[in-house]
Formats: C-alpha cells, structure tokens, sequence
C-alpha cells in the first residue's frame, strides 16, 4: 500500500518547506543557523501539523548528524538514557552533536525530561522538542531554560493552496490524475491551518472519484465526504486555543451571550468538560478575584459538578458558572499581586527572612535569636500588632494593590486602618 499523501510530501529540504517565513525565510533566525551549520537546542511549539517534526528532520538532513527521535506517549526514561548513551557514543565521530527529537515533549513526566539536563547541558545532545501545549506550563524550568523557544503558526490560506496545487502537480500518484481545484472553500476550512489534514482530505476526495476520467474538487464534494458540520471544533488544533481564547475574554469582558456562545461552540465540538472547568477556576481567580470571592467557590463547585454527573448534563453548571463570572464585579489584584512579587523574588534573589519570623525548633536556633521578639498578632487588640513581615531589602514594597469595587473599598479600609501611611495610593 502507498503511503499517505502527507508523507509522500514531507519537505526533504528548507527549499521544498512551506510556511514559518518568520523561522526559515531568508535572513531568518532558524535559516541562519541551520546555514551556518551550528544549531542550539530549542524546541518549537505549535498548532498541529505545521511542520514540526518535519523541520527536526530536515535540520537533520542538512547538517548531517545522528538523528534519534522519541515519541513523549511511549517513551519512558530507560529509553531516554539508551538514546543519551548512543548518542555520547557516536558524538566523538561528528563534528556536530547528535539530534535528539522528542515529539509531544510537554506529555514527559518531570522525571523524564530531569533525564535529559545532563545531556542537553553538556551538548551530548542537541534537543529539538516540539509540542502543541504551552511550554511555560508543560516543560520544566531547567530544560526550557537551556532551549530556545520557537513559535510556529497555523499555515496561511496561500501556504494552504501552495500545498494543494504542489500535491496535485508533483506527487507520483496525483500528477497521473486530471484533477481541477474548482472551489477551495470547504478544504481550506476544515484543514484549520493543518497541512497533515489538508492533504488527508484532499486524498480523501480524489480516492472517492478514483475512476472518474476527470476530478473536480468543489466543497459540496469535500462536505459531502467528511460528513461533519462545517463548525466543527478542533479541539487538538488551533481553533482549539482561539475559541477558548474567545471564551475567556468574554467572561473578562462583562459579556455573558458572549461567553455561553464559546461555551455552546466547545460543548458542541466535543472539548473535554474538566478543561472548560479548568479555565473557569482560573479566570474565576485572575478576573474577578476579590471583587467577588464566591465566584472561585462557584466555579470550583462546578467543577466538582461536571467530574460527578458527566455529559451532557455537565454542560449546565458549566453555563451557570459562565453567566455567574460573566455577570460578577471584575479585579485582577490578586493576579497582580504575585506577578509583582514574582517579579521582586527573581530581581533580589533568596533573601534572608527576618530573624523574628523564623522558626526556631532547637535550642541552639533560639541562642541565635530565631523567633526572638516576634509579636504574636492574636495577643494584641484586634488581633492586629504592626510589625515587619518582608526582609529588610524590601521591606517598604507595596505588592498588593487593592482596586476599586464593593469588596476591595472594604479590604483597603481595613488596611489603611491597620497600616495607615503604608496602604495610602
């Protein structure tokens, strides 16, 4: 049996790669170094079939060097150490040090990707990982800080019909066949930017007409085939990230037929219900916050919810939870709280915490004043005592910001009544 069209039309080279100009093109980032013959462990990250594993391959190819690849679903970190092991064995023979490709990397276990530090470290191997997911969430922070990061994007309608008119003109099958691109429409939609689903439609449709003298390709035809609704939801692809995107700024923005609308795209397109809940939980925290705390209480429940009674009766308190977040008071001071003491943590590094605040379990800690002269709160009136909390290098940092709404009028009056000065905008 032949192999699948999409196969069949794998790029061999940068030439025949089409899309991720950003990346490729001329005078472009990866093109440069890929010409200069030296590449750095990075790892790229996208929509799926956008050339990925694709580009590791032709990177491969033209440097000329041991190619390893690993797939993250039935890896484990025995077979990550047996290819580490090859490839230190074989980097004393090449200039330049083996590849090692691992697809869907964000699906390893910390441990898994702990394994590769070393090697990545030391340049027994250069990594090149791809993944769909978010790497700040799915990569640990040593790895990803000794990778770059490359971002590939949906392929644009030109590259689509690029790919289309290449597959029908040079492929050893097609270019035999009389085939007449008459609409585009319908494949362009449902491909979603993916050329790997692009061309799996396109040969969908062809072997549907294969004894016809003549094939014409229109979107009756291509809908006709896929026997889907064209607002079908791609929850592995990029109308995943977009409509989830969608979902989330119209719960943001105070629009609740916004927001039940994504909510009715995803339900309907088969998303996984624990990830609409998920997202809920978080803009329930990020959004609305202190404005109205009962919406991370709502959300939660309904998250619990959805896990008890399933689908599709899981869709109504994921609508309650929506409307509920879309219609409540709006504050993200809790989100901007810690990304500024984030920000002050990685800026002063490991302070030390202040002498009165530690712990002092031994007698020796106590001799070296551990805990001496703090004030416990609840023995003073109001359970209140002023006293420092932060070191002394940034003792006078104001972090959290209240904003303006019912909840955090209450909160700053309370504070500045404690602080006084210190909790005056």
């Amino acid at each position: 049996m032949a192999q699948p069209l999409a196969e069949r039309l794998r790029p061999r080279t940068l030439d025949d790669y089409i899309g991720q100009k950003h990346l490729v093109g001329p005078d472009a980032v990866l093109r440069k170094m890929i010409d200069a013959g030296r590449i750095s462990s990075f790892i790229l990250w996208g929509p799926p079939g956008v050339g990925k594993t694709t580009l590791a391959q032709i990177i491969a190819n033209k440097l000329d060097t041991p190619f390893y690849t690993l797939s993250a679903v039935t890896s484990g970190v025995k077979d990550v150490r047996d290819v580490i092991e090859k490839a230190r064995n074989n980097r004393f023979f090449n200039r330049i040090s083996p590849i090692l490709f691992i697809d869907e990397i964000h699906r390893f276990s910390k441990s898994q990707q702990d394994s590769l530090l070393g090697a990545v470290e030391t340049g027994v191997v250069t990594l090149i990982g791809a993944t769909t997911e978010n790497p700040s969430f799915e990569v640990i922070r040593p790895l990803l800080s000794r990778c770059q990061l490359y971002i590939l994007k949906s392929l644009e309608k030109e590259d689509l019909l690029e790919l289309l008119h290449n597959a029908i003109q040079k492929d050893v099958y097609l270019k035999e066949k009389s085939i007449e691109l008459s609409e585009t429409n319908a494949i362009l939609r449902y491909s979603g930017g993916d050329a790997r689903k692009l061309l799996n439609i396109l040969e969908l449709v062809v072997e549907a007409d294969n004894d016809s003298e003549k094939i014409v390709v229109t979107d009756e035809k291509v809908i006709h085939r896929l026997q889907q609704n064209p607002l079908a939801y791609d929850k592995d692809g990029e109308m995943h990230y977009d409509i989830i995107s969608a979902f989330i700024k119209s719960i943001r923005g105070s629009d609740p037929d916004g927001a039940l609308y994504w909510l009715a795209r995803m339900v309907e397109g088969g998303e996984d219900p624990a990830f609409i809940a998920r997202r809920l939980v978080i803009s329930a925290s990020e959004d609305i916050g202190l404005a109205n705390p009962n919406a991370l209480l709502l959300a939660n429940a309904a998250f619990d919810a959805v896990m008890k009674i399933g689908w599709p009766e899981g869709r109504i308190p994921l609508a309650e939870a929506t409307v509920y977040l879309a219609t409540s008071p709006k504050s993200n001071s809790a989100y901007e709280g810690i990304n500024k003491a984030l920000e002050i943590v990685r800026s002063t590094g490991n302070l030390p915490v202040p002498l009165h605040l530690r712990n002092a379990p031994t007698k020796l800690m106590k001799q070296l004043g551990y805990g001496k002269d703090y004030k416990y709160a609840h023995a003073y009136e109001g359970h209140f005592v002023n006293q420092q909390f932060l070191p002394d290098e940034v003792k006078n940092s104001r972090i959290w910001h209240p904003q303006h709404n019912v909840q955090e009028d209450k909160l700053k009056e309370r504070m500045q009544g404690l602080w006084g000065e210190r909790f005056k905008d």
